[in-house]
């Protein structure tokens, strides 16, 4: 009799331990009671009842997914290799069990043909210039069809757009046809400037002859004391003028 008794605590025991479960903090568990689903528990410990209930562990952690590279044809027909990363992560753990096979397959699959679809419809100039709105607009249509699954995506990124060899020269020389002409505008600037400047300076000049020819004494003084040789200058008639009948007066 003592012994049927020690076994059959034994076999209780055995069958209560079986039934605990232990969950962390970012986990929760779905419970299907003989076939149906009766909830979600966790974190924690937590107690099925053996062969009757069966629990799937879903894990609510950012899941950070690496697409690998598609080929897109963009909507000026080019042709170039995209690939990105999302982040994603399960909101509702019912929903990601039962709503869905594998979520974590379903979500890869859908944002690869989301991104060959978004980035087909756009221009190379537009995806290279406004990666952000990309960004934004993938992460809207993949968290439409994402959320029926209880799954946020929280964010996308495009990471690289790698462009043919030939498209790769063709923007080079655009880029340093770009910057000839800038640097031709700037310069044809600086010469409007300077032209305008000197026309302001011979104004100057017409109205007061003594201002030449202290120009001449100045520019004089300068090449004296940058050169340490003898200077062979030009002395304008009108200061010679000057200078003999100032002699004659006195």
């Amino acid at each position: 009799m003592f012994g049927a008794t020690t076994v059959l605590i034994v076999i209780v025991g055995v069958f209560i331990l079986s039934g605990i479960k232990i969950l962390n903090e970012y986990e929760r568990g779905v419970i299907f009671r003989l076939g149906r689903c009766v909830g979600q528990k966790g974190p924690g410990i937590i107690f099925v009842i053996p062969m009757i209930d069966r629990m799937v562990r879903v894990s609510l952690r950012t899941v950070v997914f690496d697409v690998p590279p598609q080929d897109v044809i963009t909507k000026d027909n080019i042709s170039i290799k995209v690939n990105a990363v999302i982040y994603f992560r399960v909101v509702d753990p019912r929903k990601s069990v039962i709503d869905v096979e594998d979520f974590l397959y379903a979500t890869s699959q859908l944002s690869q043909t989301t991104l060959r679809s978004v980035l087909g419809q756009a221009e190379l100039d537009e995806l290279l210039s406004s990666r952000d709105k990309i960004n934004d607009h993938l992460q809207t249509i993949l968290d439409q069809h994402t959320e029926p699954w209880g799954v946020k995506v929280s964010k996308v990124e495009v990471k690289n757009i790698d462009l043919p060899k030939e498209m790769q020269r063709a923007m080079a020389k655009q880029a340093e046809a770009e910057r000839e002409k800038r640097a031709k505008i700037i310069g044809a600037e600086a010469e409007l400037m300077a032209s305008e400047k000197l026309t302001e300076a011979a104004a100057v000049i017409a109205t007061q002859p003594i201002a030449l020819q202290l120009r001449y004494l100045q520019t004089l003084s300068e090449i004296a004391v940058e050169n340490n040789s003898t200077t062979i200058f030009p002395v304008p008639v009108d200061f010679l003028n000057s200078i003999f009948n100032n002699r004659k007066q006195n």
